[in-house]
């Protein structure tokens, strides 16, 4: 069985998969990975990846070290299933790679871009070929309504729940349909101008946050929330020979 550790900015994610099946999923601390030790005593782990945005406290280095598996750490010299084009791969975050080869393993042969709608949304671009050609970052959800607070004299926190408007009838409902509404058409925007140059293009939309897409482009867009994890374990697959 394989073991996935994905350690995000706000939460770390454990998944076992058997072969490419996800067998379950995990929630715990990016700060201790206090349940690991009993994942792992409970199932039959065989080989492990894992991969971060964070630096590592001694607490998690050392739970990582006990692992009773080989371990694979991803980083910027990791072969990959895919041909990388980006230019600074030492400044790459490996959730955006694992997504991209996540969606491209479900669908090769195809043109494909990935937003993920997590802490930051990220929209990266995979063609027929399998190379990843890079892709751009910009503030998620949670980060635009407290731009909004911290860079301002008034304006209030906003939570995303709640009433949203066309055009919002107060502070309020402004800051939220303005945050919301923006996100939307901002995806929008993309995909539309990528299908200009690659009109067969798949859309796949992946993490902690969700949008509804009421366009036309709607047929054409994937979900799933556990895309990277999918596609950290292509590439603990990928690189079994060599751990």
């Amino acid at each position: 069985m394989n073991l996935i550790i994905d350690i995000g900015n706000t939460v770390a994610k454990i998944a076992l998969f058997e072969g490419a099946s996800l067998v379950d999923v995990f929630y715990d601390s990016n700060q201790t990975l206090e349940q690991l030790p009993d994942i792992c005593r409970r199932r039959p782990v065989e080989r492990a990846i894992v991969a971060t945005v964070i630096d590592l406290t001694a607490e998690v280095e050392a739970r990582l070290a006990a692992l009773p598996c080989p371990l694979l750490r991803l980083g910027p010299d990791t072969p990959l299933p895919v041909e990388n084009l980006y230019e600074t791969p030492r400044t790459l975050g490996y959730d955006r790679m694992a997504a991209v080869v996540g969606a491209s393993d479900r669908f090769p042969g195809r043109d494909i871009l990935v937003i993920d709608a997590g802490t930051c949304i990220t929209y990266e671009f995979i063609d027929a070929a399998g190379r990843y050609h890079g892709g751009n970052i910009s503030p998620g959800l949670q980060m635009r309504f407290k731009a909004l607070h911290s860079f301002t004299g008034r304006l209030p926190l906003v939570a995303s729940e709640g009433r949203c408007l066309p055009m919002g009838k107060d502070t309020e409902t402004a800051i939220r349909a303005g945050v919301l509404r923006g996100i939307r058409y901002e995806m929008q925007g993309y995909i539309q101008d990528m299908k200009t140059k690659y009109p067969e293009l798949l859309v796949f939309l992946t993490g902690g946050d969700e949008f509804s897409f009421d366009t036309n482009v709607k047929s054409i867009i994937f979900a799933d929330k556990f895309l990277v994890l999918k596609g950290l374990n292509r590439i603990l697959i990928y690189n079994n020979d060599r751990i």
